[in-house]
Order: C-alpha cells, then structure tokens, then sequence
C-alpha cells in the first residue's frame, strides 16, 4: 500500500469511527471524511490527511508519493491537533528540513486524525504545486 516505508517507524495512529470534517483554511474547501472510505487513496498513510485530500482533489505536493522521504506535503494543523496521530521521530526528521516550521507543521502523508474532532488545516502557498509536469 502507498504511504508506508518498511524502513521507517509507523504512525501509532487509531482511525476514525464517526465522520469529521477537514476544513482547508486557503482554499475554503470543507470534506467530510467518512470512516468506511478509508483508505481513500493509496498515498500517505491509510486516513491521512493527504489521503483523504488527494481524494478530493485538493492540490497538494508530495515528492515522494507520501512515504515520509521528504517534506513537500508540509502544512499547519490549526485546528484539532490533539486528535492527531503523534508525530513519528522520522516524520519530525523530515519536518526539519521544511521551510517556515512551527509548532503545528505536519507532513499530511503522516498526520492521522482520529475523528474524535474537526481539524482545520493550512496548506502554505508556497507548497501548492499548481504546474505538473
């Protein structure tokens, strides 16, 4: 499956049992996460927020195809933190070589919220890759 590294720690991570939202602060989007659809993608970890973005076609970079081997899926949890998986020693590793890191910064591939509340998150402009090529 997509999202996991056999060479790095896993996510101590409990799934979701009820549906939440994800509010995408920059781009005014709301998803509502259905705990029966995940995994929605197979990028990030199952339940991810980068699996359930890339679900909803939210425009986010991952590189790596969300195996935590860098730190393009950065973004800033502002809501709901507490309900998130902890982060990993490897994904706070990768978090260190991400520009504009604060006390909420993420890797979307990693952070798995449990549902117990919404979570509003923030994709920084500069981590929208809007050019494919």
């Amino acid at each position: 499956m997509g999202g996991t590294n056999p060479y790095m720690e896993q996510p101590n991570s409990k799934l979701p049992t009820k549906p939440y939202k994800i509010f995408v602060e920059n781009t005014d989007q709301v998803i509502e996460v259905r705990p029966e659809k995940i995994p929605y993608s197979e990028t990030g970890q199952k339940g991810s927020i980068l699996d359930v973005l890339l679900a909803h076609n939210v425009d986010i970079d991952h590189a790596c195809g969300g195996v935590c081997a860098c730190s393009t899926c950065h973004l800033y949890v502002k809501k709901g933190l507490e309900s998130c998986s902890s982060p990993t020693d490897d994904e706070q590793d990768m978090l260190d070589m991400a520009p504009d890191i604060k006390t909420n910064s993420r890797l979307a591939c990693q952070c798995i919220p449990n549902g117990n509340e919404d979570v509003t998150i923030e994709i920084p402009n500069w981590n929208r890759n809007l050019v494919r090529e």
